[in-house]
Order: C-alpha cells, then structure tokens, then sequence
C-alpha cells in the first residue's frame, strides 16, 4: 500500500479504522465434519446482511453507521491483469499529457498477485504493447515455449496429435510463467508510475448516483460476528468515489453480477458459460524436467460428452518446477461427477504419471474460467462505469489464454476514459461519465477479431460425437477457414440447468488417493494457504437456507459437495432426529466461484468476505 498521506484526512481516518480487524494468515483454518457438532441445527445457515437486512434486526439499532468517502479521477476494482493494465495505461497517458490524474485500485487479496491462478501460457503481444521493454525492466517471463504436445488420451494410451502451423495450440513466441508473479510485477509498476494500491480492501457494494450512474463503491465493513451481529470492534467500510469506475474483478465477479442485472447488460447476449481450473505446483526429478515444454491433453478420464482437457508446463525458474492443472466445462451432466477427483484420477495417466514420480507436489489452488466466447460478452458500458477483462469473458478458449486479451480490454478502456476524466469542460448526461467509445474501440481492435475467429469452437462440441465432432470441426472451419463460417453456434444455456436428476445417472466411483500422485481435498486445500476471519457472516450465502436439503439433496444427491474444489459443502447429519443439514465450511474458501456458477437452484450467492481473506498463492 501506499503512504496513507496520499488520502484526505476522513479516508485517512477510516483506512487506519479498517486495519484494527487483522486477517491472520500464518494458520489456514480447513473446517471439515469434526467441527460440524459446534452448529445448532435451529441456527440459521445464512447470517449475512444480504440475506437478512440489519434494518429488520433489532441487534443493529444505534449502531454508528456513517462511512467516510473519498474521491479519485478513477476507480478500479480489481488489482488483476487487466486493473493493472488500465491503471498503468491511465498514469502512461497522464504523465505523456503532463495531467494530474487520481487512480485508485482495490482489491480483496491480502498482497497484489495474491488471488492470482491461472496456467499459464502467455501470449505477450498485449504486454509488449503496454511495455515495449519489458525485458529491461524484468519482468518475470523465464521460459520461452520450445515444444508443443498435444495428445489424445485413452485411460493407458496416448494418442499423438500433430500441431499443425495457424491451430490455436501452437504456441511458438509464447511463454510459460507463474501469472501471480507477473501480477505483482505489473503491481509494482503501476506503483513506480503513481497508481495507489489498496490489497486486502474488498469492494463489496456498488454506489450509484441519484441520476441511477455508478458513483463508485464502498469497501467492506468489519467487525461482522459469525452470527450477524455486530461486534465491539465493528467498523463500517470506506466509499470511493470516481468519475468512472471499472469493474475487474475477474470471472464471475460479485459486483459485475449486480450491474448485469441493474443495467440490463446481457439483454442482448448468450448466457456465460464457464469451466472449473484445477492446478497444481511440483518440484520433480531434475532428470524429467524439460524447460519450455507445453503439453496439453484432451479425452480420458473425461467422457466425449464433458468438456475438458489438461496441461502440463516444464517452467525454467531455476529449480525443476512444473505446472499441472485440469479443466472441466461446468455444462457437465453428470452430478455425481467431482472435478477435483477427475484431476487426481488424471495424473495417474502413465503419460503424466512418469514425470510426477519421484516429486514433490508443492501447491494447490482452483478458479473458475469464462468459457462463452464471443457469444456471451456482454454490454460493456453503462453511465458511470464499464467492465474490463475476465468479468465480461475475453478468454480464448481454444487456445486456453485469456491474459492477454484482458490486458488489452484494460489498456483500451483506459485509453477511452482518459480524454473524458482530464476534459476541462465536459458536457456529460449523467453525474458517471458513459465512455461509450470504450465497446466501439474494443470492436475495432484485434480481440475482437480474436474472439469472432474462434467463437464456433467451443459450442461446436455439442454434438452426438462430442469431443471428437468439435476436433472435427476445429479442423475443418477454423484451420481451414479461420472461422469465417457465416453462422453463429450457440451454447446451450446456464451451466447450473444442465445436470440431470440423479436418478437418471450412474455415481462414478474414484479411486483413493495414493498420497504419492494423487491427494485428498483437505490436503490439496492446506496447501492453497487459504484462511478467513473464521467469526465473521459466512460469505456463501443462501437465499433460501432450505433448499439444500429440500431440492438440491433431494433431487441432485447435493452436487456442491462434488464440485466444490475446497470443501466449503457437505451434508451432515442433524444433531437430532432423522435427515440431514447442509454445512458450510466458509473458511475453505477458495473463491473459484464455482458454487454460484453451478448450483441448481441458483440459490447459492457468493459475496465478498473481509477483506484480505481468501488463498494466498504464490506465483499460481
């Protein structure tokens, strides 16, 4: 963070109110069914203010409620990728303008790079944009690609795939790299140019304007006991002000959600659909270690008919480390189906197998990826803010990258809003700037050309044939063609409306865990570092405490507890009585927002916890 003195005394005050409530993050506290004995089951399972407003609970009445504001030219919420991007962009076109422009950014991780996970394999043609000399100025991208590996796999076999020039697996001038140590990089650059940056404030509440524009948004109270009430050290949360807000929280973000529904922004778009991403850090045997080797899979364990696929990346870090992860698209039909165990299941594969023998598994950590492509994107704009990189879904999924095209949704969102914010006289409609040209820009820049080219992949896959007719038509209409097919596919709806009862499907037994290459969720978990202010409202919140049990249990044999990768749900039994109840292990979280995406019911609503909580990766 920045020296405090750059805040006006009232936000100066506040901030120093918000740091009395410490997030300890030296312990990860993994709840599991021992601790679940302590829970009444009379007790409510959703405390939060969302759910149960503090007006209509008497407990509240007379406490201090006033939050102290500040102002900024912008606000960004997010310190990702494409937050970091805007914010150095703005202070690029600030200092070559020789303008004096304020810009905030926020984020719930504890440190910049914190909540960061991903692959990854960059394409680095939106950095090289943003710093022509990057490699002067050091950033952290060690290992050029030097070989490609795609394979098909059978549960024995490998099927080799030639990656042919022009398919978006090629990744010849690519680079693997531990995005959450090029975050912090950006972070630190963002710094050195005058951005301020606030790790382990949460943004949790969009302000608006009387005129119905976005004014900005406020950081998250404190204090909050497990029970909603509140505590003797409670404090209320900052506001931040901005002429234009934009909104980088990543995939599924907690407040885009809100401004979907409160501008109507996806009226004239596909639903987004999503996938989970496991991944996991090894230190392996120097002897199998391949600097600069992609190699990426597809078929078994998965079925044709789940959408998936993995990687493994050989990083040159110094020490023998590679990156393994797997993705499963969160359409799957299957309930009894857990994305966790098909990743562990997947590494004994004899292909993958014999490079993890003999190593040492030293992290662990899971997200949630946008997957709709073109299709589903979004209005970007709306009066007083607009949404920039993961949170509309700029990801191309063929070539499982999206970095590169959320830094550059960032620098050009940047780059629309600086002539408004530094504009002398500006006759705007509403008291939030609308940056219109943001979406018109974006069209007329090649991630747009990007997304259009590839966005018949992915849907393509729905189909008799599964993974093998979308490989089909991969080749025929994109390798070929390059995606200038006259039509348009479209995916199949909302991910949460597409499980099938579980009477309808056979329950996948998996193998156990060895200990060795394959490992138990609360292990996989521990090693994440993640950690919450365990006395706090839980943040997964239900909007109805008895559909768990009454719908989802009853009808789906309870999924969450499947495809949850960090043990936030089960069901247990009452303490009295016939049945069961469902608990929520809060402090699990790992913030994928897998829950929310794929839940039924749609009764799952994933809000922010204090600020600060969550894993705490390094370089994931």
């Amino acid at each position: 963070m920045l020296p405090a003195s750059r805040f006006s005394c009232k936000a100066h005050r506040c901030i120093r109110a918000l740091t009395t409530v410490p997030t300890e993050h030296a312990a990860p506290q993994l709840y599991t069914s021992i601790q679940r004995r302590t829970c009444s089951s009379a007790s409510r399972i959703t405390t939060h203010y969302t759910i149960h407003p503090r007006e209509k609970d008497s407990r509240w009445e007379g406490v201090e409620m006033e939050r102290f504001g500040d102002e900024a030219d912008v606000v960004i919420v997010g310190g990702g990728p494409a937050g970091l991007s805007a914010a150095i962009r703005l202070k690029q076109l600030a200092n070559e303008h020789e303008k004096e422009l304020r810009v905030c950014v926020v984020e719930k991780a504890p440190q910049i790079g914190a909540h960061t996970l991903s692959g990854a394999c960059l394409e680095p043609s939106a950095l090289f944009e943003l710093f022509p000399d990057w490699k002067e100025r050091g950033a952290p991208l060690h290992t050029p690609v030097t070989e490609d590996i795609f394979s098909i796999f059978t549960e024995k076999h490998r099927i080799p795939i030639p990656i042919l020039p022009g398919l978006p697996m090629q990744n010849h001038g690519n680079y693997l790299v531990r995005l959450g140590n090029l975050v912090r990089w950006l972070g630190e650059q963002a710094e050195e140019l005058g951005v301020e940056l606030y790790p382990g404030y949460a943004a949790a509440e969009v302000l608006f304007h009387e005129d119905g524009s976005v004014k900005g948004i406020a950081t998250n109270d404190v204090g909050i006991a497990k029970d909603g009430s509140p505590k003797d050290v409670f404090e209320r949360g900052m506001e931040l002000h901005a002429k234009v807000t934009l909104f980088g929280e990543g995939c599924h973000g907690h407040l885009a959600k809100q401004l979907y529904k409160q501008f109507n922004l996806r009226e004239n778009c596909e639903p987004q659909t999503y996938a989970i991403g496991l991944k996991e850090l090894w230190m392996i045997d120097e002897k199998k270690w391949k600097p600069g080797r992609a190699e990426h899979s597809v078929g078994w364990p998965l079925n044709r008919h789940t959408y998936g696929g993995s990687f493994v990346y050989h990083l040159n870090e110094g020490e023998p480390l590679v990156a393994l992860g797997f993705v499963v698209g969160l359409d799957y039909s299957n309930p009894y189906l857990s994305p966790f165990r098909e990743f562990q299941r997947w590494k004994h594969h004899p292909f993958v197998s014999s490079t993890l023998e003999g190593g040492q598994r030293i992290a662990y950590g899971a997200r949630a990826l946008n997957e709709g492509g073109f299709q589903s994107i979004p209005k970007l704009t709306f009066p007083g803010g607009l949404l920039i990189g993961c949170s509309p879904g700029f990801m191309n999924v063929p070539k499982i990258k999206g970095t590169h095209t959320a830094m550059k949704s960032g620098m050009l969102a940047a780059e629309a809003i600086f002539p408004k914010v530094t504009a002398e006289s500006l006759d705007s409609e509403t008291a939030g700037i609308h940056v219109h040209e943001y979406a018109e820009n974006l069209k007329s820049s090649w991630v747009w050309k990007e997304l259009y080219s590839v966005r018949n992949i992915r849907p393509s896959f729905h189909n008799y044939f599964g993974l093998y007719g979308g490989m089909v038509y991969t080749g025929i209409f994109y390798w070929i063609f390059r995606g200038k097919e006259p039509w348009t596919l479209k995916h199949c709806g909302l991910d949460a409306h597409q499980l099938k009862p579980a009477k309808e499907c056979t329950p996948i037994e998996y193998p156990k865990p060895d200990g060795k290459i394959s490992f138990d969720l609360l292990s996989s978990v521990a090693l994440s570092g993640t950690n919450h202010e365990g006395d706090q409202p839980p943040h997964l919140t239900l909007k109805d405490d008895g559909v768990p049990v009454a719908r989802n249990l009853a009808i789906y044999d309870g999924p969450e507890q499947r495809f949850c990768p960090a043990g936030v749900y089960e069901y247990v039994p009452v303490e009295t009585g016939d049945g069961m109840r469902l608990q929520i292990n809060a402090q699990n979280c790992v913030h994928c927002k897998t829950c929310d995406i794929k839940d039924p019911s749609q009764n799952i609503n994933w809000v922010v916890p204090e600020g600060g909580g969550g894993p705490a990766y390094n370089g994931m």
